[in-house]
């Protein structure tokens, strides 16, 4: 079974099968030892760069800012849903997600 993931909107939004499922703006805690000195980044998505899967975990390289301490950049694959039997399930982006490094992503 394939699934059609793409960056759409000058990468505004994660779309799965034709349709938008994730969108920026949205603030995600993140478990980023690397990429800011807070504990735990609250993480605003500003741009989705590309979109991949790792298994049945779809995932985003996304550039963003730190709420906290105001650091931008972007901080690996983030999750962002995975695939049951073709179909998205969204993440609950109130608990902290830890992104795959540079490198990590298949």
């Amino acid at each position: 079974m394939s699934v059609s993931l793409r960056v759409l909107d000058d990468g505004a939004w994660v779309s799965v099968n034709d349709s938008r499922q994730v969108s920026v703006s949205e603030l995600w805690r993140l478990d980023a030892p690397g990429f800011c000195a807070c504990t735990v980044p609250d993480f605003v998505v500003e741009n989705f760069q590309s979109v991949g899967v790792d298994g049945r975990t779809i995932t985003a390289n996304v550039y963003g800012q730190c709420i906290q301490c105001g650091e931008t950049g972007i901080p690996g694959w983030v999750p962002v849903g995975r695939l049951k039997n073709g179909e998205y399930v969204d993440l609950d982006r109130e608990n902290v997600v830890l992104p795959a490094h540079d490198g990590d992503e298949t």
